[in-house]
């Protein structure tokens, strides 16, 4: 129906569409909330047929969708756990963005655990049975060995060509797996809601929804003030950890994880994650994992986030010693906290089952429907967005009676995928984060460095305001690039982007 709508974001068509919404336009689906669900959510229903309207109160990815570690996760680890269902779903999940949907941004990942002293027979066991469990997870989600080759044990010259900062001592080699591993999860983001506006859904940031229902809310410009109430066929509250400020009948009870961000050269550049146990633990780890931009992202912690919401969690001290003082266990020479270039954290939005430790709580998502018929997708991962998504809509058609034609998004590609035409000759880095698009990005404008040392060109500040919905410089740096992860890069790039915002 709407297949062939301009992908393109920016502020004119953002003016338009709220113009138009004013004017009365009929909604069939309004999504409050742009990160990964509700992106995923208003493609889904889009892609459908429906007349869809996505409201952001800040920017997309603005919330959890940026602060993770950008894995496309086989769920290995809750098969560890026993939840069989989730694990499955996301090995599923992870083949469907690594063949079909987004092959341009997910790439296959080496996990590799150095077999050390600390490393004994039994928790050498315990990994190898977990990493032979993810090739079944792989084969059962028909994900081929071409994408993400078969766990292997390799020697310990292998071990240190792909992470060259390993302990030497007592090396006897390691244990290698596959998993995915996405360029940025905001550019995943971006990716959905500009195949979403493709099929006619009209993605609105800096438009907050209050008052909402399930068939109304009332939308307020955050960039004007000015308000109004719109009425649909039905409302998906896809907000993430704020699901309960905008239906107060949701309880959540978020966790923290954290993650530092390091110079990849301090680790010598390495080509693989490096898994290292947490001592007392049985199916958890601390991954070193080689990023965008000659970064290291070293996390994850789990940890209770009681209280008020923040716009933008901040990492304890406690969690930073922690990752550290665990990932020294597997490194020749030690890092300290002058390696930290920055830290980030993430909100998990997990729901309240009652007692247990966040660590503890399911993966698994739920939609719920409120008294007021809003209905509310919560929980889960973001690899398994497609599928949070789908549920979300299904019961929207259901809720709302909407006439709607089936699923289409586990064959829908994103922008972005197959081959684009003379992209040879352009910077790695740039088809890296854009795919087929990589010719029409550099046409926006120039191919040299925002700043000496940063690979990113100020032809993708261009576009990322011409085509990807970019506002301002927060939007620019922190989200669209991830420059900003990095304060001294920030204010080095800073002109550029105001440049471009120009």
């Amino acid at each position: 129906m709407h297949a062939h709508a301009p992908t393109s974001l920016h502020a004119a068509r953002r003016v338009r569409e709220l113009s138009g919404l004013g004017d009365g336009e009929p909604i069939d689906v309004l999504v409050v909330g742009g990160g990964i669900t509700g992106v995923g959510a208003a493609l889904d229903a889009a892609s459908r047929g429906l007349r869809t309207v996505l409201v952001e109160r800040h920017d997309l990815a603005f919330g959890t969708s940026r602060w993770s570690s950008k894995l496309a996760h086989g769920g290995l680890r809750y098969l560890a756990s026993g939840n069989v269902g989730i694990a499955r779903e996301s090995a599923v999940e992870r083949g469907i963005l690594m063949t079909r949907t987004a092959p341009h941004l997910v790439r296959a990942l080496p996990q590799l655990v150095p077999l050390l002293p600390s490393v004994g027979r039994v928790e050498k066991a315990l990994v190898r049975t977990g990493f032979l469990a993810g090739d079944v997870l792989r084969a059962t989600a028909r994900t081929s060995t071409s994408v993400l080759p078969r766990s292997r044990r390799i020697g310990a010259a292998e071990v240190v060509d792909l992470a060259p900062a390993v302990r030497r001592d007592g090396l006897r080699g390691g244990l290698l797996a596959f998993d995915g591993q996405l360029i940025d999860d905001a550019r995943l983001v971006v990716a959905l809601a500009r195949t979403a506006a493709g099929h006619g859904a009209r993605i609105l940031t800096r438009v907050g929804a209050y008052d909402v229902t399930g068939d109304s809310a009332r939308l307020r410009d955050e960039l004007t003030g000015e308000e109004m109430t719109v009425r649909a066929g039905a409302v998906v509250n896809a907000s993430g950890v704020w699901a309960g400020q905008v239906d107060p009948s949701i309880t959540l009870k978020p966790s923290r994880g954290t993650h530092l961000v390091l110079d990849a050269e301090r680790l010598g550049n390495p080509r693989a994650a490096l898994t290292v146990p947490i001592p007392g633990e049985t199916n958890r780890f601390v991954f070193a994992l080689p990023a965008q931009l000659g970064r290291v992202y070293l996390g994850l912690t789990d940890e209770a986030a009681p209280g008020e919401i923040p716009d933008v969690p901040v990492a304890t001290e406690a969690e930073i010693d922690f990752l550290l003082t665990t990932v020294n266990t597997a490194l020749g020479a030690e890092l300290t906290r002058a390696d930290v270039l920055a830290t980030y954290a993430g909100l998990r939005p997990l729901l309240d089952t009652g007692d247990g430790d966040t660590a503890d709580l399911s993966r698994n998502h739920a939609v719920l429907t409120s008294d007021t018929g809003v209905i509310s997708v919560v929980g889960g991962k973001l690899t398994t967005y497609r599928k949070m998504a789908q549920d979300a809509v299904d019961t929207a058609v259901r809720a709302g009676r909407l006439a709607a034609g089936p699923c289409v998004t586990t064959n829908l590609p994103l922008v972005g995928t197959g081959f684009g035409v003379g992209t040879a000759r352009l910077p790695e880095s740039l088809r890296a984060r854009y795919g087929a698009e990589s010719a029409t990005v550099a046409a926006a404008g120039e191919l040299t460095p925002v700043a000496d040392g940063i690979d990113v060109t100020r032809a993708e500040l261009a576009f990322a305001v011409s085509h990807e919905g970019a506002l301002d410089v927060g939007d620019l740096l922190d989200r669209r690039t991830r420059i900003g992860l990095v304060a001294e890069d920030r204010e080095r790039a800073l002109a550029a982007a105001q440049e471009a915002l120009a």
